[in-house]
């Protein structure tokens, strides 16, 4: 079982940028699949990125491409969202996620096995 724990979330201007972290530990993060996902206030829990455990095969949500840009360091045991041009609609609490199949970067939130707690991102105008 892997643990995932997220950060450098915070408070940035519209058009500003940020890189997340989510941090694996208890386990080989290489072995897996790993995704983003945000909820807002709200809202259901939605995609955002996912990196397969090569990082050959990277997949985005419409709403985030061009401006995101997920990547990962198996060595590190870290997994990386870059986030640029930030905009309002952003703002909400970012989750990393790991899913066993290590070529699944689809955005069915039921493939993804272990969670971490998640790191706030606010937009302001």
């Amino acid at each position: 079982q892997v643990h995932l724990e997220e950060s450098g979330g915070g408070l940035v201007q519209a058009g500003g940028s940020l890189r997340l972290s989510c941090a694996a530990s208890g386990g080989t993060l290489s072995r897996y699949a790993m995704g983003w996902f945000r909820q807002a206030p709200g809202k259901e829990r939605e995609f955002v990125a996912a990196i397969t455990w090569s990082a050959s095969i990277t997949n985005y949500a419409n709403s985030v491409k061009d401006r995101f840009a997920i990547s990962r360091d198996n060595l590190k045991e870290t997994v990386y969202l870059q986030m640029n041009s930030l905009i309002r609609e952003d703002t909400a609490l970012y989750y990393c996620a790991a899913a066993p199949r290590g070529y699944f970067v689809g955005p069915d939130i039921n493939e993804y096995a272990y969670w971490g707690r998640g790191t706030q991102v606010s937009v302001s105008a």
